[in-house]
């Protein structure tokens, strides 16, 4: 029997070298697929049992050896690099600018309680928390003077690895963010290292997208999520805080409320059972209850601080209001001795282009995105402003009710009505030459600015507050006597 013989197939000549360049991209492919399959957000820690006593909470912070007569709060507003150098600039004229209180000569720096931020201000807020006194070293060459935006497009784009991840439902833009935050700015830092070290207390500020409520990351919301902020990196905060919608997506946390024996605390309930429901202390109490049934907000979805308080002044205005008495506010911090309550407000607002009133036609569509916000943004920051001055009286009132009592109230410096409210604007408009007013104001809120322009906000912030006469004020105050 003849065997036969199968015709041979065409062999296929590979370049030298093709085979493993096709198996090393095989592998590449296959390794993203997985990670596509695989990737996802950090999730936020649950907790078992509230711990009011400990994690990061205003009454747990305070740099050591601050004045007992003085709260200084500082607020930060959003606006990219442009809002994080003009806040930078500001730490820099309170660190140089020494005070004497309760007979000691201190930095005002060091009298920092509270920093309220917001967006691009939050980075520098950010920073400063975790490492204090290098935010002067190395904030800069990290941050300030990098192109960030540029090293995150470059991660999304030319990163093939990432383009897979990216694909992934469950992880995206603002994930990605977070990790370049996470490694090259802040060091792995989490909450519960910025509570160790003990310096002023940082709220980083977001938008939960589906209520619009601000949502700020301290332990006391975290406790009604029956959550661990202390394990919650900075830098997740931080993009939360900063994800401007479209451009960056929201950052999700998981909400585990009902497992932790969480309750309202009483004072807060009352307000629920016996206030009207038109009033602002009943709304602002309220806002706390989407997050007490997991059920139904099983997890939240946070943007830009900028949303719901462009300036950082709103968790002041909400703790205030919440609580019902300043007064009681001040005991709950131990600072029943305060004297003197600073509210130093970084804004970096822009404003749009008066060039369009010459315009014949209509502008064009991102012009008209950027009048949307700018106003919208420029007109609440002016209500946020006139409701806190407008505090001032009632507060003041009932401090001085809380320690004089019944009796006579005096204002003599020490005395039980000694209390006074400062409110100091840094912002652009208080620049007298218009064309550096509109230079500043028209600068790009991107994540990548030219270093001379970086130095410049530096220096105009310091310039604008030692010439606010708000500020001098509260400098003679301090100077034509003790702190209290």
């Amino acid at each position: 029997m003849e065997a036969r013989v199968q015709p041979s197939r065409p062999s296929i000549a590979m370049p030298r070298g093709t085979l493993p360049l096709v198996y090393l991209w095989a592998t590449i492919l296959a390794a993203s697929l997985v990670a596509a399959g695989c990737a996802h957000y950090p999730v936020n820690q649950p907790i078992t049992k509230t711990n009011p006593g400990s994690g990061y909470r205003v009454q747990c912070m305070g740099t050591p050896g601050n004045s007992e007569h003085l709260i200084l709060y500082l607020t930060f507003s959003g606006g990219g690099t442009r809002a994080a150098a003009f806040a930078y600039g500001v730490l820099e004229e309170l660190r140089n600018t020494v005070v004497a209180f309760d007979g000691q000569n201190r930095r005002l720096l060091d009298e920092v309680d509270v920093i309220s931020a917001v967006s691009g201000g939050s980075f520098t807020a950010g920073y400063y928390g975790l490492f204090g006194e290098r935010v002067f070293e190395d904030f800069e060459t990290k941050f300030l003077k990098k192109n960030v935006q540029g090293a995150l497009a470059t991660r999304m784009i030319l990163n093939p690895y990432n383009w897979f991840r990216l694909l992934s439902p469950a992880f995206d833009r603002s994930d990605l963010a977070a990790e370049y935050y996470d490694e090259k700015v802040f060091d792995h830092g989490t909450f519960g290292d910025m509570a160790a070290r003990k310096g002023p207390m940082i709220y980083i500020n977001a938008t939960d997208m589906v209520t619009g409520i601000r949502f700020g990351f301290n332990q006391d919301l975290f406790d009604v999520l029956c959550s661990d902020l202390s394990t919650f990196p900075v830098a997740r905060a931080v993009a939360a805080s900063s994800a401007v919608p479209i451009l960056l997506t929201p950052v999700s946390l998981r909400n585990y409320a009902g497992s932790c024996g969480f309750t309202l605390p009483e004072v807060l309930e009352k307000v629920l059972q016996e206030q009207e429901t038109e009033s602002r202390q009943y709304h602002i109490v309220n806002n706390i209850r989407p997050y007490l049934n997991a059920e139904e907000r099983k997890y939240i979805h946070l943007v830009d601080g900028g949303v719901a308080d462009n300036l950082g002044l709103r968790v002041v205005l909400d703790r205030a209001t919440g609580w019902g008495n300043t007064w009681n506010g001040l005991k709950l911090l131990c600072k029943e001795h305060t004297h003197k309550i600073v509210f130093i407000v970084v804004n970096a607002e822009t404003e749009v282009s008066q060039s369009y009133s010459f315009w014949p036609n209509p502008p064009p569509f991102a012009a008209m995105l950027q009048s949307y916000s700018s106003i919208s943004i420029t007109q609440y920051n002016y209500e946020t402003l006139m409701l806190l001055r407008e505090n001032f009286k009632r507060w003041t009132e009932e401090v001085q009710k809380g320690r004089c009592g019944e009796g006579p109230i005096s204002t003599e410096p020490g005395a039980c009505g000694d209390i006074k409210y400062y409110l100091v604007e840094v912002k652009f408009d208080a620049l007298k030459d218009p064309a550096e007013r509109n230079y500043f104001k028209r600068l790009p809120t991107s994540f990548d600015l030219p270093a001379e322009e970086v130095d410049k906000l530096r220096e105009v912030a310091r310039r604008i507050l030692t010439q606010s006469r708000e500020y001098q004020r509260f400098l003679r105050d301090v100077q034509n006597g003790p702190a209290r």
